[in-house]
């Protein structure tokens, strides 16, 4: 009898086809590199959809290649990158390059939301937010630029919707993939009702969604065309998941509102899932969590763990370096540079906002490090990263409690940080929490698997599936006397520092845009 799943991981550097067992261990893993984007102007984001099938069928020819045997697999599940784009005709063709959620084209000048909507957001201080996030909707963007690409347009798919596609040969997607500027109700978790501002904010013809099946549910059989491709066995059942970061919580074990999951990736996230519908910063929805009628609150900041990447590239050349001669992974160098700062680093206290939200902190936030002296060294500015990030984050974990009414008690932490010991630990000396790193790095790939299994009723329900495919490698406890001195920092500075810089920061802005118009 078939009970392992096939766990298609679609990202934004790798596609990963991955084979987990019912107590969720990796048998086999085929990596794919892609290229993110290429780009044809300043922020545009853009690739050929095709280099994302082509890789999913490679990424699961190399699973064959390696002996992984077919009629092992009981189901397939597909977790994707959100907020990627793509128009296709009827017969599935792409009508254009996909815009990728790393774009950063906007659509300025356009009809605001009228009527009632528009006196109520107006009354609420909120129509500045519903002209931002109107003029970041990639189809307002194409209709407005390409109205041949759109007047042709079939369907307007997510990435998600566009690999379901490919594999099952409809139009049809999972609820829980719905996170991008497209009319999506997210309390109801469908498609919005007629009435709803966001028709007018993102005018569409409904017709051109794909069809919605909840998490855990069945989106189709695998084609005979997507078989020969792929290798995959024809008839095999796709089953519905989630965007990444949504299998991502699932996957590191996030099934209860206290237990939080830390994402350290290019974007830092905090989410917790919960059953009621509660919008943690206004006008922001909870999006989906990979759990059918749940929601994950989720909070990010924007280019989070992007910003160890560039400290690594700017200043962690010899670290490199050192790694490549020894044979080692560079991160345990790293790890090394942390430990030789004190908590705190010596008052150096960074805050990481270098590509600010719409609301969170504020779009006219800028990313600040304040308290040099000439104690400081390279080592000193790579844990104030670090401290930032985590500072930032449980500022949002506080918001979140506040909102929700339910205490966070454990962290999980997932993503690329996630490797580095020196982050958990001070993690959880930050937050004063213990946290904890999952079995296994493919926590994304790992979530849509429970997903799976859930669906063909491999486990009987999520705590089941959890509780048997999820499990904790390394707890790092908190040190009490260096949470102390982080909540001398959080609280008596790095809490002031936006409020303080704030009128600075709306100088810089407003200045900024006057001599980019001279």
């Amino acid at each position: 009898m078939p009970e392992n799943i096939l766990a298609i991981d679609n990202g934004t550097q790798s596609v990963r086809a991955l084979l987990f067992d019912p107590r969720g261990t990796l048998l086999a893993k085929q990596r794919v590199p892609i290229a993110p984007y290429y780009s044809t102007a300043p922020g545009l984001a853009e690739q050929d959809p095709d280099v994302f099938w082509r890789a999913v069928c490679e990424a699961c020819q190399g699973l064959w290649a390696q002996g992984v045997d077919t009629s092992s697999i009981a189901a397939v599940a597909v977790t994707t990158q959100r907020g990627t784009v793509i128009n296709v005709d009827k017969n599935g063709k792409p009508l254009r390059p996909a815009i990728i959620w790393l774009d950063q084209r906007r659509t300025e000048g356009l009809k605001p939301v009228g009527g009632l909507w528009g006196a109520a957001f107006a009354v609420a201080g909120a129509s500045e937010t519903v002209a931002y996030l109107q003029a970041e909707a990639e189809c307002n963007w194409i209709r407005t630029h390409q109205p041949e690409v759109w007047n042709e347009t079939h369907k307007y798919l997510l990435l998600s919707g566009y690999i379901v596609y490919r594999l099952v040969g409809q139009f049809v997607d999972s609820v829980s993939s719905q996170v991008g500027y497209i009319p999506f109700d997210y309390k109801a978790q469908t498609w919005a009702r007629s009435w709803d501002w966001k028709w007018q904010a993102v005018p569409m013809d409904k017709r051109i969604l794909p069809d919605l099946v909840p998490a855990a549910s069945p989106l189709g059989g695998i084609s005979a065309e997507a078989a020969s491709a792929t290798g995959i066995p024809q008839g095999l059942p796709l089953i519905a998941a989630a965007a990444d970061k949504a299998t991502e919580v699932l996957g590191a074990g996030c099934l209860e509102p206290n237990v939080a999951c830390l994402s350290y990736g290019t974007t830092a996230t905090i989410n917790t899932t919960h059953k009621k519908y509660i919008e943690v910063i206004p006008l922001l929805p909870p999006y989906p969590a990979a759990v059918p009628a749940a929601y994950n609150f989720e909070i990010g900041i924007n280019r989070g763990y992007w910003m160890v990447t560039w400290f690594k590239q700017q200043f962690g050349l010899r670290e490199q370096n050192i790694a490549d001669e020894r044979g080692i992974e560079p991160e345990a160098l790293f790890d090394e540079l942390v430990r030789s700062v004190p908590p705190g680093s010596d008052g150096l206290i960074l805050q990481p906002y270098w590509s600010p939200g719409l609301v969170f902190p504020g779009p006219e936030a800028r990313g600040a490090i304040i308290g040099f002296s000439d104690v400081h060294t390279r080592a000193h500015l790579y844990r104030a990263i670090l401290e930032g990030l985590a500072y930032a984050l449980r500022e949002a974990s506080e918001r979140t409690e506040k909102r929700s009414g339910v205490r966070i008690t454990e962290l999980r932490v997932a993503g690329g940080g996630s490797q580095s010991d020196a982050a958990l630990q001070l993690t959880a000396d930050v937050f004063g929490l213990p946290a904890s790193r999952p079995h296994i790095y493919e926590a994304s790939g790992l979530g849509a698997a429970i997903d799976a299994a859930v669906g063909v009723g491999i486990h009987n329900d999520f705590p089941t599936a959890i509780r048997e495919m999820t499990h904790v490698r390394d707890t790092f406890e908190p040190d009490k006397k260096t949470h102390e001195r982080y909540n001398e920092l959080y609280s008596g500075v790095y809490k002031n520092m936006y409020t303080r810089l704030k009128p600075l920061y709306q100088s810089m802005k407003s200045g900024g845009q006057h001599s980019g118009g001279d």
